[in-house]
């Protein structure tokens, strides 16, 4: 895991937040040394952060293990925010629905800082192992609803977005450079959907459709995922009418929804 640079200008109250960062993405409870480790903060610094995180039970301290795990606060303040910035609320019903119709893995996402975030997921009846699960974050340069996400931003937030990539080889097509992420969306808004080809994992690819606004802003993006050993390219190309559909269905279904009125990009 790499560490998390705190953003100037945001003070304590940034570098607490890169603190609660740090802990939900370890996976599992970590300890003060292992939290130390990935932190550029000092340790008097780190250790008073998380010191008051606790004490406003954004964090828990398991006093057998010594371990620190996100606490019920935060909890409650995350499920907050699932039900009123999220599309997952809204969206599960044409997500079931669709899943139901193709028989493969949907995937429902946002835009985060340039990343894909997974708000939710509806597995294949015969499911696959992949990265993917509702609350992860990926990457935007090489996830079909990633890339779908970013080739329908304004050209001056796709710029803003761009050097946040690692553009890190995950597989021998994954995209590399921004040059060439660029000349992809291009291509994606020209014909309105995104593909995976097996550029985030090996033997994983989908088709993936941005869910935007009457007045054209992305709210999201939906994905249909697949595994090259159970379909091609050519047969998730087939499924681009109902995948547009569905997404255009949610959008529509957004339009009385208080929606965040920007993706944090």
């Amino acid at each position: 895991m790499n560490a998390i640079s705190p953003r100037q200008g945001d003070g304590t109250v940034g570098k607490a937040l890169d603190v609660l960062d740090l802990v939900a993405a370890h996976g599992a409870p970590i300890r003060f040394a292992e939290l130390q480790a990935l932190s550029p903060l000092p340790k008097a610094t780190l250790y008073r952060l998380v010191q008051t995180l606790v004490n406003q039970g954004m964090l828990r301290l398991d006093a057998e293990t010594g371990a620190y795990a996100p606490g019920l606060r935060l909890v409650r303040l995350a499920h907050a925010a699932w039900a009123r910035s999220s599309l997952a609320p809204i969206a599960r019903p044409f997500l079931d629905r669709l899943s139901a119709e193709v028989c493969e893995t949907i995937h429902l996402a946002q835009l985060d800082r340039g990343q894909v975030l997974y708000v939710d997921k509806r597995n294949a009846s015969q499911p696959l192992e992949m990265f993917s699960a509702a609350g992860k974050v990926g990457p935007g340069y090489c996830t079909g609803v990633g890339k779908a996400m970013l080739a329908h931003l304004p050209e001056e937030e796709r710029a803003a977005a761009l050097p946040l990539q690692a553009f890190f080889r995950h597989t021998a097509r994954t995209i590399t450079s921004a040059e060439a992420l660029e000349e992809e969306c291009a291509a994606i808004r020209a014909e309105g959907i995104a593909y995976d080809r097996e550029e985030h994992e090996p033997g994983i690819i989908c088709i993936a459709a941005p869910i935007l606004s009457p007045g054209g802003r992305v709210m999201g993006a939906l994905s249909i995922t697949t595994s090259t050993e159970r379909r091609g390219l050519e047969d998730l190309a087939g499924l681009k009418p109902r995948l547009i559909e569905t997404a255009r269905e949610i959008a529509e279904a957004t339009a009385a929804w208080q929606f965040p009125d920007k993706a944090e990009i």
